[in-house]
């Protein structure tokens, strides 16, 4: 069984040989541990430090782009070179990678999906009182999207198993943490939590500039992804809301009209009409967002297709003891043909950089 340990990276040339340090090199149940730094635009010596400590998996961007593409082209690689297990960390050294061996033990024994650990925020110095209501706050909304009872849901440092993986499909262009929760509570994941205490701060965070922006940017991803996957709980609600709200003026009028009130009323004529239409056009809605996301569905099923054909059938993780498909096996052990002018397992991705 492989294990890649991807490891996104924005100028960490200080931070990175304290990761790079503390990731095991031997966990129980796994056959290979490969080490791969996601460079995402960094303009420091942040490449040459992980080749020299020995980092032989690459993926480039010539520019910054974000920790959604970062983590989404992270895993394209490590599922092209034959991962059955990725562990997403930082590179600021935020999280004690010696818990590896322990994070991923749920997905070697078969009994997860997809392991996130707890940083257990509340315990954690340098995060001010409101950044830890916030951070419940956060979480207690996106186990309301997902039907999760996770206690960090923001936490970056996870284990996925290869079959989630093929499962997900990241589109948010700001942090994938959320996004992935939703979508695997909703396709009915096996998620456990794993808690964890965090290193010491090394940094600012650069995903955001401000907290304010990073609350604006998830609740704008946790709407969209709720949106997607429960949208008759969006637009059926609306609609109820909006026919509630034509029923009281409407109600008024006639009141006025049975009791001989002298004038037009036509501010509760107005305002019944209006809140009608909105029932109308929410009904409307649903009826176009239950299409989409029959089609989304169908489409989904498709890519899960396509990435099997893309990146092999392989061996799962699996409860101890369970018996492996021999045919699967035979496939795994199979090793892709380097690019012409190239030297096998140069450790380079396959295409282009994203720029």
């Amino acid at each position: 069984m492989k294990l890649f340990v991807q490891i996104p990276c924005l100028n960490e040339e200080e931070t990175l040989p304290l990761v790079l340090a503390t990731i095991p090199r031997s966990i129980p149940g796994i056959d290979e541990i490969e080490i791969l730094v996601v460079d995402d635009g960094s303009t420091d010596r942040t490449v040459e430090v992980a080749r020299r400590l020995g980092v032989r998996h690459f993926v480039h961007h010539t520019r910054n782009m974000g920790l959604a593409r970062s983590f989404r082209d992270g895993v394209d690689y490590a599922l092209r070179h034959g991962a059955d297990i990725v562990v997403n960390t930082d590179g600021d050294n935020q999280y004690p990678q010696e818990r590896i061996g322990d994070l991923v033990l749920p997905v070697v024994l078969g009994n997860a999906d997809i392991v996130i650990a707890d940083r257990q925020t509340a315990t954690i110095e340098h995060f001010s009182p409101l950044k830890k209501t916030l951070q419940q706050v956060g979480s207690a909304v996106v186990n309301f999207a997902a039907g999760t009872d996770l206690p960090d849901a923001a936490s970056g440092f996870r284990a996925y198993s290869r079959s989630a993986l093929l499962r997900l499909n990241v589109v948010t262009q700001f942090s994938y943490c959320m996004e992935t929760i939703i979508q695997a509570g909703h396709k009915r994941m096996r998620i456990q939590s794993l808690p964890v205490t965090t290193n010491p701060k090394t940094r600012e965070s650069r995903l955001f500039s401000s907290m304010w922006q990073h609350i604006a940017k998830s609740g704008q991803a946790i709407s969209r992804s709720y949106v997607m996957f429960k949208p008759h709980t969006v637009f059926v609600t609306l609609g109820l809301l909006f026919a509630l709200g034509a029923l009281v003026p409407f109600g008024r009028y006639a009141v006025l009209l049975a009791t001989g009130t002298a004038g037009q009323h036509l501010q509760s004529i107005v305002l019944g009409a209006t809140s009608l239409v909105g029932a109308l056009l929410s009904f409307a809605l649903l009826v176009l967002a239950d299409l989409q996301r029959t089609n989304r569905v169908l489409l989904e099923e498709t890519l899960e297709r396509l990435k099997e054909v893309q990146y092999g059938t392989t061996t799962g993780p699996v409860a101890a003891g369970a018996p492996r498909n021999r045919a699967a096996s035979v496939e795994r052990t199979a090793k892709p043909s380097a690019a012409p002018g190239r030297p096998a397992g140069s450790g380079r991705a396959d295409v282009p950089a994203a720029v």
